[in-house]
């Protein structure tokens, strides 16, 4: 089922034998830039244009009313409230403990260097809602935003034709809970521009953040936009590794590589393995749990896809060398002390320990967040956090006689760096000594 890739007793670059989906985002970057220009001179005029294009759905005025997320609410089923809800509150409790302080340093007497921080003011949050309905998304964009205090949150999400041109109810729903007012039936790169450009007319004012995955058309748009807005990142294809040995389950094992590549036919399921006898045995789980799966075309796809694959290793030492330089964005460890092992890996967006912490716990209920980085991003990226909407600013307060202490170092690398001015707008305060 899954293409083997034989790595013991070799020492082969590792970045270019994994398996590793391949997205050309700059087909789609030529795609998206017509539409990107269009809602920047028109506003919501083009985005109306384009949802209609590519949604089939004509939406008069994006705006959800209030009504139709009190109604989404009152009509979610009893027991899907009650997962968001406790999804919600886990989620709060790991959030909470990421706040930052204000921090004052004396650096001298009479010299101090404070670091505030400061929320972003206004956010774009972006659910996406094609293959799959994500109201978790909603909540792992929405908790770190409203934890870092920032005081002014969008919401956009596609349009469904089921719908009456609204979101899917669940989404809505997920809104209403977390108490989030302002959210918008658009979808696609549309929504990305609409979030940075605005439309006085409609009373959307432009953000200053855009976060939350998409498919490589909302990837597109946020790179072309990126400095008109900040970005958390640009998410591709969702990504597992799993870091077993010969005392993994291989049901456990089977059942987690086909959890990721439920979400899509580019999704990447990778199993690390010391055991070949392990490989085997994931591999005919495999087979006999796709036949009962809802989505067995896409997830064969994905497992069959070259973004996919088995790599086996000579012992967990290599093995871990392997998922570093794979660096997943959700990295599973089945292994004997599968704790310390964990604690060595350096690459994941996150990592799941053990046979009870699946990465579909993390998808919804570990409090943990599930928008993390992919493609290799997390050997230099984090995941979504309170972090992602907060700035540190520095405060600088000198006495004059801290400065005056310090003056002839700065003089002395301002002439260093050939910019001489520098050194006078230091010296240009002392001119009586």
């Amino acid at each position: 089922m899954l293409r083997r890739i034989d790595l013991t007793g070799t020492d082969a670059d590792l970045r270019r034998v994994l398996p590793r989906a391949r997205v050309d985002v700059q087909a789609a970057l030529d795609a998206v830039s017509p539409i990107v220009d269009g809602v920047a001179a028109q506003g919501y005029t083009a985005v109306r244009e384009a949802t209609l294009r590519f949604d089939g759905v004509d939406v008069p005025d994006p705006r959800v009313p209030a009504r139709a997320l009190h109604d989404a609410l009152d009509g979610l089923d009893p027991a899907v409230r009650a997962a968001l809800t406790e999804s919600i509150r886990r989620a709060r409790i790991v959030h909470e403990a990421q706040r930052r302080e204000t921090v004052d340093v004396q650096v001298v007497p009479g010299g101090t260097v404070t670091e505030r921080w400061v929320p972003v003011s206004r956010v774009g949050l972006y659910v996406p809602g094609g293959l799959a309905v994500y109201p978790s998304s909603v909540v792992m964009n929405v908790v770190p935003a409203q934890v870092a205090g920032v005081s002014s949150i969008a919401v956009c999400s596609p349009p469904q034709k089921e719908f009456g041109g609204l979101p899917h109810p669940a989404i809505l729903a997920a809104c209403e809970l977390l108490g989030v007012e302002e959210v918008y039936a658009v979808g696609g790169a549309q929504s990305i521009a609409l979030l940075a450009y605005g439309d006085s007319p409609l009373g959307i004012e432009p953000v200053d953040l855009v976060t939350g995955p998409g498919n490589i058309y909302v990837v597109a748009a946020k790179r072309l936009l990126r400095g008109v807005i900040g970005i958390d990142a640009e998410a591709g294809p969702t990504e597992i590794a799993v870091l077993a040995d010969h005392t993994a389950d291989p049901v456990h094992v089977a059942a987690d590589l086909i959890s990721q590549a439920e979400h899509d036919t580019l999704a990447a399921s990778v199993l690390v393995t010391t055991s070949p006898s392990l490989a085997d045995a994931a591999d005919a789980e495999l087979q006999r749990q796709i036949i009962a799966t809802k989505h067995a075309e896409r997830i064969t796809t994905a497992l069959r896809g070259k973004q996919s694959g088995c790599v086996l290793v000579s012992d967990v030492d290599d093995g871990l060398k392997v998922v570093d330089a794979y660096a997943a964005e959700h990295l599973e460890i089945q292994t004997k002390d599968a704790k310390d092992v964990a604690n060595r890996v350096r690459n994941a967006g996150a990592v799941f320990v053990g046979a009870y912490a699946p990465v579909s716990l993390g998808d919804y209920c570990a409090g943990s967040n599930h928008v993390l980085p992919t493609g290799g991003c997390a050997r230099h990226s984090s995941g979504l956090s309170v972090q992602t909407f907060l700035r540190g600013i520095h405060v600088i307060d000198y006495t004059e006689d801290a400065l005056r202490d310090v003056a002839d170092k700065v003089v002395a690398l301002a002439n260093a760096e050939d910019l001489p001015a520098h050194g006078q707008a230091v010296t240009a305060r002392f001119k009586d000594a």
